[in-house]
């Protein structure tokens, strides 16, 4: 009989009972309505289809566990367990520089044949600022900002949110996983396996979203992803820049802040005019802190594209 260890959440809205070392079964929130509980398993139903045509591909350079099987009268999922640990920069420190490139490599061939396992767009322009809550960004800046951050900050995100609110590039849409970060990629140092999870939010995405994705600036590993990515995809279904190209690097730059400003905007949304008690406090404290160090990296980030 398979040992049931513990719960655990997975997400807004899922909860987690392990089975050993291979299994997990998932289950809503015990307090979702019944609508909430049917767009779950609706949601698990397409998730299941996305798993089933990247798996398809068959790349034995990366591993893509498998959902085994949905209940829907038990409202419940039993998928694979992926082996290893999150993918922080503190792994990626620690494993060889062999096993460093494995992973870069197992990245790239995993976003080209995401990108490639449905119909690719063709050139459209994108405003970049459209992928942000602009508006929370600009009404944080331009009325609230001052509370909290000398007047040099101030207008500093004040020329860099005009920066961004204007850039626009040259770009596809393509089939992409949309929520790389540490926590859905995962890997094993003993076996060099990288795994792949939660393809909830997989849809059709602008094409250098997941090259330049929160995983790839916090190992900062994103223009080696590009590089390998270019090398990789189909050229005949469409065509990359050259990694040498000189608009490529305002595409990165650019992707970067997006990265750091959905998190800057976060606490920004966080942070209380008129803290009611001594916690309140300490989390206005703490998150000033996290955005005066997220302004010191666009600082360092445009004086390094800047040369």
């Amino acid at each position: 009989m398979t040992k049931i260890h513990t719960l655990a959440h997975h997400g807004r809205e899922t909860y987690g009972v392990y089975y050993g070392d291979r299994f997990i079964m998932k289950r809503p929130l015990p307090n979702m309505g019944e609508e909430a509980r049917k767009k779950w398993l609706e949601k698990q139903h397409r998730t299941y289809q996305v798993i089933q045509d990247i798996s398809a591909v068959g790349n034995p350079v990366y591993n893509i566990p498998k959902m085994i099987f949905i209940n829907d009268d038990e409202c419940q999922i039993l998928e694979e367990r992926a082996p290893g640990y999150p993918l922080t920069a503190d792994l990626y420190r620690s494993v060889s520089r062999r096993q460093k490139f494995e992973i870069q490599n197992a990245m790239a061939s995993f976003l080209v044949d995401m990108n490639e396992s449905r119909p690719v767009g063709d050139i459209v322009r994108h405003k970049i600022s459209s992928e942000l809550k602009f508006n929370r960004l600009d009404n944080f800046i331009e009325n609230k900002m001052s509370q909290w951050f000398t007047s040099n900050e101030v207008r500093y995100m004040a020329r860099l949110k005009n920066a961004i609110g204007t850039f626009e590039y040259d770009t596809r849409q393509a089939w992409s996983h949309c929520d790389l970060n540490s926590g859905n990629v995962l890997y094993d140092p003993a076996t060099s396996q990288l795994s792949f999870i939660d393809f909830a939010e997989a849809g059709y995405r602008f094409i250098y979203r997941d090259i330049v994705s929160s995983v790839g600036v916090e190992l900062e590993i994103y223009k080696h992803l590009y590089e390998l990515y270019v090398r990789l995809h189909n050229k005949s279904l469409y065509q990359m820049p050259s990694p040498k190209n000189e608009q490529l690097r305002d595409i990165v730059k650019y992707r970067i802040m997006v990265v750091w400003l959905k998190r800057f905007i976060k606490s920004a949304d966080d942070l209380r005019i008129n803290p009611a008690n001594q916690k309140s406090v300490n989390n206005n404290l703490e998150k000033i802190a996290f955005m005066r160090a997220q302004i010191q990296n666009f600082q360092n980030l445009e004086r390094r594209y800047a040369k």
